[in-house]
C-alpha cells in the first residue's frame, strides 16, 4: 500500500468575506454622513453670512453716526437775520419760529416756520429762507395802524382791513380816526360783518381827510348808513361809494355859506348824503 505524501496546492488568501455585512445598511450610514456633512457647512455659512452682516452693519452705523455729525456740523444755524420789523421785537420774532442756534439748517421747513410767525396778530406775511450754509432768515410785513376802534367802552388798534392788532383799554391814540359802534364779540372774533364795518369807517376817514383836518370819528354800526363826526359837523353816508356822495358835497358845498368847522355847533349841525342827486342840510344844534 503506497502513501503519497506530495503536498497539496494551497490557494492565494484572499480577503475575508463578511458574510452577514448589509449592504442597504452601509448605504444608509453613508447617506446620513452625507447629510451631516451638507448640513455642517451650511451651518458654516450661515455663521460666517451673519458675521458678515455683523461687521457690515456696524460700519455702515458709525458711517451714519459720523456723517451725521459731519452734516449737523456743516449745515448748524449760526445766524438768524429777521428784517421788516417796526412794531415787534426780533426776539420775539425768533419764538415764534421756535428756532435757535445750532439747530441744522437742513430740517427748518420754512412754511411750517411762516405759519407760526404770521399767527400774530401784528404779522401780515413771512417769509423764511435758508442761506446756505449757516444762516436762516425771516422777511415780515407788518401790518399797519388805521384805526382805534370803541366797542364797549374799550379801545383796540386796527389795521386797514380790520384786523385787531392790540387791545388798549382805555388809552387812546388820536393821530388815528375813532371808529365806533362794532360788536365786540364780532371784533375780538374778526367776522366779516364787524371788519366790512371797520374798514369802510377808514375808507371814509381816507376820504374826508382829504378834504378837512382833524380826527374824524366813524359811526359804523351799518355800513348802508356810516355817520362821520368832524369838527362839530355830521355827515350821514348811505349805500352809494362814498367817493361819490363825497365829491356831491364837494360840489355844493361853497353855495353852504352857512357850514362851518369851528367845532362849536354853530351854522350847519348835519349834512345828509343819502340820497340821489340831492343833499339835505340841518341847522342848528340838533
Amino acid at each position: 500500500m503506497r502513501f503519497s505524501f506530495r503536498k497539496r496546492r494551497t490557494e492565494p488568501a484572499a480577503p475575508r468575506m463578511n458574510r452577514w455585512r448589509d449592504p442597504q445598511g452601509e448605504k444608509a450610514v453613508t447617506q446620513v454622513g452625507r447629510i451631516r456633512t451638507a448640513r455642517r457647512k451650511v451651518a458654516v455659512r450661515l455663521v460666517v453670512l451673519l458675521a458678515g452682516v455683523a461687521i457690515v452693519g456696524w460700519l455702515i452705523t458709525v458711517a451714519v453716526t459720523y456723517s451725521s455729525r459731519m452734516v449737523r456740523e456743516l449745515f448748524e444755524i449760526h445766524t438768524i437775520t429777521v428784517e421788516g420789523v417796526h412794531h415787534l421785537d426780533k426776539q420775539k420774532v425768533i419764538e415764534l419760529a421756535q428756532v435757535k442756534q445750532g439747530m441744522p439748517l437742513h430740517q427748518v421747513v420754512p412754511t411750517a416756520l411762516e405759519e407760526q410767525i404770521e399767527s400774530h396778530p401784528w404779522v401780515k406775511e413771512a417769509q423764511v429762507s435758508r442761506v446756505p450754509f449757516h444762516e436762516l432768515k425771516i422777511a415780515v410785513i407788518e401790518r399797519k395802524p388805521a384805526a382805534v376802534v370803541r366797542a364797549a367802552s374799550q379801545n383796540f388798534l386796527s389795521d386797514e382791513e380790520g384786523h385787531v392788532l392790540t387791545k388798549l383799554g382805555q388809552a387812546d391814540d388820536d393821530t388815528f380816526p375813532l371808529v365806533t359802534g362794532v360788536d365786540l364779540d364780532g371784533l375780538l372774533k374778526g367776522t366779516d360783518v364787524v371788519r366790512r364795518s371797520i374798514v369802510s369807517g377808514i375808507e371814509l376817514a381816507r376820504v374826508i381827510g382829504q378834504t378837512f383836518e382833524g380826527r374824524l370819528r366813524v359811526q359804523a354800526e351799518s355800513q348802508t348808513n356810516l355817520v362821520a363826526l368832524i369838527q362839530g359837523v355830521r355827515f350821514r353816508f348811505g349805500e352809494e361809494s362814498v367817493e361819490e356822495q363825497w365829491e356831491r358835497f364837494q360840489r355844493v358845498k361853497p353855495t353852504l355859506k352857512s357850514l362851518n368847522f369851528d367845532g362849536a355847533g354853530r351854522g350847519v349841525s348835519e349834512v345828509d348824503l343819502r340820497y340821489d342827486n340831492r343833499i339835505i342840510v340841518r341847522e342848528g344844534g340838533g
